[in-house]
């Protein structure tokens, strides 16, 4: 059911954070519009690992980050990898985020993480309980697989740090027992960490379950609705153009993840956002296929076992907005994999793909109102961690949208951090 009345919210950008904006807007009562320039739940929303993961409190700017960076510029098979190029925008975010690169800051930027990471994970819990999304939600925890004694010793000092400053607990698996734990992965690796509490799911599923929830709800979604401009008036957004017309509404909600960094200049904020690109394929289960949910750190790769597959993910390339699929990256992925798992790589790909995510200098989503455009709201900048951070991001829209006291401090994730 939709309505055909003027409604009180627009939310550009329907991936994963735009569809839990619309949500919790919608329990409050408002009438919810949702546009999209492509179709709902794509980009990162899509092809994602699909991890919710409250262990993943550390920011990107730990110490070394800019060093790992640097060293990429010459090495177009780095994991991390900054692709050479010239814009000024990438060299002051680069700038910004060399100067976060220290353990304090890290620290800092890790108690926010936490925060938010933490409330997103409630609130998750008691969606699925509640509404009973068929994304099949695994509570199994994520494992950490090293493959060599040094990897060990070097995860070793971050699960410490984890523990000491966080309270995130694991458990420490020696390689001699990791087949038992885990069947598909090869004999004589060095071990693992086990993270129990934190989750995985399907994201298409979660996308398509959640926003067939909310059309039945009287939410409108647009695809293929491309947002043009924005026309203003008296500190406000009056109405916006898109291809498909001019819209008005009382307020509006920015979710357009990468993109969000090009309407800068229209909303009169600066949203210093750089594309960190990712790829994943997508494939036939292996056999063994494995139990768990696992992330590989040496090789920065991740393994999500699906009922209908599995999927291999990885990369960080700051390359702009480049839409190529390399396939030696793919290659990479499937190389990476192989000296973990007992399974040879599956020949029947179902799908390669890649997504940029929104990478912000401190590590910090952008969540709230921006500082000169009083009806207009930031919901962005969510970094590797929007699936993650979904549902606390959509009910901190909500609150600060109403004037009511915020489930958690909404203060470090404000716009306003870079005037």
């Amino acid at each position: 059911m939709t309505s055909s009345r003027q409604p009180d919210v627009i939310v550009v950008g329907s991936g994963i954070i735009g569809i839990a904006c619309a949500h919790y807007l919608n329990a409050a009562g408002l009438q919810v519009t949702v546009i999209d320039q492509g179709t709902i739940g794509g980009a990162c929303s899509y092809g994602n690992c699909g991890y919710i993961c409250p262990s993943h409190v550390m920011p990107l700017t730990e110490p070394g980050a800019i060093g790992t960076a640097l060293k990429s510029l010459f090495n177009p098979h780095a994991a991390f990898r900054v692709k050479p190029r010239f814009s000024p925008a990438l060299l002051k975010w680069m700038w910004q985020f060399a100067s976060r690169c220290n353990q304090r800051q890290m620290l800092a930027a890790g108690r926010h993480l936490q925060a938010i990471l933490d409330a997103s994970m409630r609130e998750y819990k008691r969606l699925i309980a509640e509404e009973r999304f068929q994304c099949e939600w695994k509570e199994t925890g994520l494992l950490y697989v090293l493959r060599t004694e040094h990897g060990m010793e070097e995860f070793a000092k971050t699960d410490r740090l984890l523990t000491d400053h966080f309270g995130v607990i694991a458990r420490r698996i020696e390689g001699r027992d990791l087949i038992q734990f885990d069947p598909a992965l090869k004999a004589g690796l060095a071990g693992a960490f086990h993270y129990a509490n934190d989750t995985s799911l399907r994201p298409d599923l979660l996308n398509a379950s959640w926003s067939k929830r909310l059309k039945e709800r009287g939410v409108t979604f647009l695809e293929r609705c491309e947002l043009q401009r924005l026309e203003k008036s008296n500190g406000r957004i009056a109405r916006i153009v898109t291809s498909q017309g001019a819209m008005t509404a009382d307020r509006f909600v920015i979710a357009t993840g990468a993109w969000s960094s090009r309407l800068s200049t229209e909303l009169e904020c600066p949203i210093p956002i750089e594309q960190g690109k990712g790829y994943s394929v997508t494939m036939s289960r292996p056999t063994p296929c494995p139990l768990y949910p696992m992330l590989f750190p040496e090789h920065r790769v991740g393994v999500s076992p699906f009922e209908q597959g599995y999927r291999l993910g990885s990369m960080m390339e700051f390359a702009g907005f480049d839409s190529s699929i390399p396939a030696h990256r793919i290659q990479q992925l499937r190389d990476s994999a192989s000296h973990y798992l007992t399974a040879s790589s599956p020949t029947g790909e179902l799908q390669t793909w890649y997504g940029w995510r929104p990478m912000t200098w401190d590590s910090l989503p952008i969540i709230g109102r921006t500082p000169r455009l009083a009806n207009a709201y930031l919901a962005t900048g969510h970094n590797m961690l929007g699936m993650s951070l979904a549902t606390a991001t959509g009910k901190l829209i909500a609150e600060l949208m109403a004037g009511q006291s915020t489930h958690i401090d909404a203060g470090p994730f404000s716009p306003q951090r870079f005037l």
